[in-house]
């Protein structure tokens, strides 16, 4: 089973993408910000992480960069969820150490598309 972590401070954008993912056979832990999404990488492994940018207590950037290095998820594919999609952004993505970047809103079935692409990589 292919488990993916999502950190999204918006409660009904993460329970939107939970039971997305969940209706497409993943297993799904969803938390509420960077913080708790470092914590649970370095607690738990994963086959892909997704964080939103826009997070209280540490942004999706951060955790990025701390999620690779340090912890067992060091080489697991990381997507960054952003209501914008200015190069700027996608480039502060990358250099943090995310694989993808996907703009919302975006429709369920192409973040599961983007999810099986980086996942068959």
């Amino acid at each position: 089973m292919v488990k993916i972590l999502i950190a999204e401070d918006d409660r009904d954008i993460r329970e939107l993408v939970v039971l997305t993912l969940g209706f497409n056979g993943f297993v799904v832990t969803g938390v509420e910000d960077g913080r708790f999404a470092v914590e649970e990488a370095s607690q738990n492994s994963y086959d892909l992480i997704l964080l939103d940018v826009n997070m209280p207590r540490a942004t999706g950037y951060e955790a990025c960069r701390e999620i690779r290095h340090g912890g067992m998820n060091q080489e697991t594919p990381i997507i960054i969820l952003s209501a914008s999609g200015q190069e700027e952004e996608r480039f502060q993505g990358l250099e943090a150490g995310a694989n993808g970047y996907v703009v919302k809103p975006f429709a369920p079935d192409v973040l599961v598309q983007k999810i099986n692409s980086m996942l068959n990589e």
